[in-house]
C-alpha cells in the first residue's frame, strides 16, 4: 500500500504578516496532484490543518476545497487534529464526511478503533491519536500521572490491543501529533509542554508498522519507522534551511518500508543575512537573496539611519530586521549599582541612549532629556507643596 504522508498545513496563516493563503492553496493543487500521479492508496494528515482554533473564513473555504477535491479522487483520507486545531469544530460533520472516505479522527475515545482499508496483500489499519493534552485526557485514559508520555502510551496500549484481535498480518499505521525525543524543533511550532514534560520516546511507539508524526516542522526520520514529515510551508526564518517535502511511504506486504521524498513548492526562499548594513548593501554574493523573503541581522555598533527602507532598495522582500550591535563587551567585575554611583540623572539616561543605540545622545538630544527630567522634578514639587 502507498500512503502519502503529510502534516502541519497551518491554513490560515501569515508570514511575518504576509498572507500564506495562496501558496496553501498551492500546495493543495501539488497534494492532489501527486496523489493522482503517483498512485497513491490513502492521504494521511498527521494535525495542525488549520493554525488555530477558530480559523479564518479563508482558511474554512481551503479546507473545503481540499477534502472535495481528495474526495473526487476516491482515494481514502486519514486527518487527526493537532495542538493549534479544535478537536470539537475539526471534527464536525466526521460521520457524514466518512461516508465520501475522508476520515477525521478527533476524539481522543476513538484511539483504538481504525479505519481499515485492504489491498491486494491484506488489510491495513490506521489508527488516529490525535494531539492528546495530557491534563484533559488522564481521566480517559485512566493514568496517575498527567504528561505526554504516560497518555500516549496509554493511547498505544489501546492500540495494540486492537491490532492483536485482528487477523494475522494485519499491517498497521498510526497517526499521532506529539514531540519525539530526537527531533529537532524550529520557532514557528507553538509549545506542548504545559501539562509535561513534552518529549516522548519513540519506544512508546513500538509494535507498528508506520508512525506518520506531526508537529515539528522539519521533515525528519527518527527511525525507519517513526518520521515526521514536517510542514509544507516555510513559517519562520528559522526553517531557512529545510526542504519542505512529504512522504511517501510504500508498505510491503510484511510491512517493511520504504520512504522516498516528494518536495513541496517553494512561493519564495527565505534568507538569513548578517553584518554591518553597508556591506550588506555591497556585497555582490547577496545578490542570489535579492528576490527572496529575508532576515537581516545588522551589527554595526551605532544603529544606522532608516535601515528598513535602505535595506528594501536591495532586498524588496525584507520582513524582519534585527539588531546585534558588535561592541566591545562591558567590564563584567563593575555591578550595575557600581556603574550607577556618583552619576545623575541626566548622565544615566544619556548612557542608557549610548548602551542602546551605540552613540551618546547629541546637542539636541541632551537637552530633551534635560527638558523632560525638569519637567519632572517641577511637577514633584508642586505634589510637595500640595500636602
Amino acid at each position: 500500500m502507498r500512503l502519502l504522508h503529510t502534516s502541519d498545513w497551518h491554513l490560515g496563516r501569515a508570514f511575518h504578516r504576509v498572507s500564506m493563503l495562496g501558496a496553501q492553496a498551492e500546495f493543495i493543487g501539488h497534494l492532489v496532484t501527486t496523489v493522482r500521479e503517483r498512485d497513491v492508496d490513502a492521504v494521511v494528515v498527521s494535525g495542525d490543518v488549520y493554525d488555530r482554533a477558530v480559523p479564518p473564513l479563508t482558511a474554512v473555504e481551503l479546507f473545503d476545497d481540499a477534502l472535495h477535491r481528495l474526495a473526487d479522487l476516491g482515494v481514502p483520507t486519514m486527518m487527526i487534529s493537532g495542538n493549534h486545531d479544535s478537536a470539537r469544530r475539526l471534527g464536525v460533520g466526521a460521520g457524514l464526511i466518512g461516508r465520501a472516505g475522508i476520515h477525521l479522527r478527533t476524539e481522543p475515545s476513538a484511539c483504538g478503533t481504525p479505519v481499515v482499508l485492504r489491498d491486494a496483500f491484506g488489510d491495513v489499519a490506521f489508527y488516529g491519536l490525535p494531539y492528546l493534552e495530557p491534563a484533559l485526557v488522564k481521566d480517559e485514559f485512566q493514568v496517575e500521572r498527567a504528561g505526554h508520555e504516560a497518555v500516549l502510551a496509554a493511547a498505544m496500549e489501546r492500540v495494540r490491543a486492537d491490532l492483536a484481535a485482528r487477523a494475522r498480518g494485519t499491517r498497521s499505521v498510526v497517526l499521532t501529533h506529539a514531540f519525539v525525543t530526537g527531533g529537532q524543533a524550529s520557532d514557528s511550532e507553538r509549545d506542548i509542554t504545559v501539562g509535561g514534560v513534552a518529549a516522548v520516546p519513540s519506544g512508546v511507539f513500538d509494535g507498528v508498522d508506520y508512525v506518520a508524526l506531526g508537529h515539528l516542522h522539519g521533515c525528519q526520520t527518527i527511525t525507519e519507522r517513526v518520521r515526521y514529515s514536517g510542514s509544507p510551508l516555510a513559517y519562520s526564518f528559522s526553517e531557512a534551511g529545510h526542504r519542505k517535502s512529504m512522504w511517501l511511504v510504500d508498505l510491503d506486504a510484511e510491512g517493511s518500508v520504504t520512504a522516498e521524498r516528494v518536495d513541496c513548492p517553494v512561493p519564495r526562499p527565505l534568507a538569513r543575512i548578517r553584518g554591518p548594513l553597508e556591506e550588506l548593501l555591497a556585497d555582490a554574493a547577496l545578490a542570489p537573496h535579492e528576490e527572496a523573503w529575508v532576515e537581516a541581522t545588522l551589527t554595526d555598533p551605532v544603529r544606522p539611519a532608516d535601515p528598513m527602507a535602505r535595506l528594501t532598495e536591495r532586498f524588496p522582500h525584507t520582513l524582519s530586521l534585527v539588531f546585534a550591535p558588535e561592541r566591545a563587551p562591558e567590564e563584567p567585575t563593575v555591578s550595575y549599582a557600581g556603574r550607577l554611583a556618583d552619576r545623575s540623572d541626566q548622565q544615566i539616561a544619556e548612557d542608557f541612549v549610548t548602551h542602546v543605540r551605540g552613540a551618546g545622545p547629541d546637542e539636541h538630544e541632551q537637552a530633551v532629556l534635560r527638558e523632560a527630567f525638569d519637567a519632572v522634578r517641577a511637577d514633584q514639587a508642586v505634589r510637595e507643596m500640595a500636602r
